[in-house]
């Protein structure tokens, strides 16, 4: 059932910030999936190819990252294990601060980053309620963090409150896709890819195909206990930031093949990353 003005996938209005924390706090992105110990340079180079050969399908879109005018003065906006800093350091990024909700994040984050030599300012943050100045930074990268907020219209604005005018911005979200809005006839595919062993390892995901609820496979997607998970249909996207900036472009990408329980072809994979991709992704602009 649809929750909180038609978004989907969410646990429950009750559900605070607190336990969004403590679930990340515990259960941080990629854990319980590689097979090499957390925080070691083969975790992190296995997080990679994961990023880069299986979620967007072998190939880095350019769209994710700044226009050289905005290139100085970063900020990384729920960065997890710290995956974009090396990205857009190695694109000519500078002035890189890396934020996030948990303690257990930046220290991720900060090893990464230090193994590969990326120098970063690291600082704990709430994106709903950030305590940096305003218009500190020139580039905003916030990649599928927003859809685990409680108040997703308040980390908008928040990441518009911190842009310069003129700053830029790529952000995104689960998207509605053509699967997800269709899942009520797909159920029975579903339930066979169960049958033939597709799922996801880690964080209580195995079983994600015999899900027959659309909103719990969206939060399911993070973690069995995660308690919140929304997914976008385009309009509600361009709704969210419009009244904050200027839309430049909306596409698509990320489409978790490994998931399945057989092997996808490249050409194919890359033709539903691009099409049916299970994020939206938002370039955006702060008025001048």
């Amino acid at each position: 059932m649809p929750l909180r003005g038609g978004v989907m996938g969410e646990r429950g209005p009750d559900r605070t910030i607190e336990d969004v924390r403590r679930f990340w706090e515990e259960n941080p992105l990629f854990g319980g999936e590689s097979k090499h110990p957390r925080g070691s340079r083969e975790f992190f180079e296995e997080h990679r190819r994961t990023c880069l050969e299986d979620v967007y399908a072998g190939e880095f879109d350019r769209r994710f990252f700044p226009p050289e005018e905005n290139r100085e003065g970063v900020l990384d906006l729920g960065c997890g294990p710290g995956f974009w800093p090396i990205e857009l350091w190695e694109r000519g990024c500078r002035e890189i601060t890396i934020a996030d909700l948990t303690e257990t994040a930046l220290a991720l984050a900060e090893v990464r980053c230090g193994l590969y030599g990326v120098p970063v300012t690291a600082s704990l943050q709430n994106a709903e309620k950030l305590t940096f100045a305003d218009a500190s930074f020139r580039h905003v990268n916030c990649q599928g963090v927003i859809h685990h907020t409680p108040e997703t219209a308040a980390a908008v604005a928040e990441i518009a409150r911190v842009l310069r005018p003129g700053g830029t911005a790529s952000i995104s979200v689960y998207y509605r896709n053509l699967f997800l809005r269709h899942w009520d006839l797909l159920r029975g595919i579903g339930r066979l890819l169960d049958r033939l062993g597709g799922g996801l390892r880690g964080r209580g995901r195995e079983g994600i195909f015999a899900v027959t609820e659309v909103d719990e496979i969206v939060r399911l997607y993070d973690g069995r206990e995660n308690p919140i998970g929304k997914s976008f249909t385009r309009e509600q996207f361009v709704s969210l930031l419009s009244p904050h900036f200027e839309v430049l472009e909306v596409f698509f990408h990320f489409f978790p093949a490994r998931a399945l329980p057989f092997r996808v072809p490249r050409a194919l994979h890359k033709f539903l990353d691009r099409n049916v991709g299970f994020m939206i992704f938002a370039t955006v602009r702060k008025p001048r």
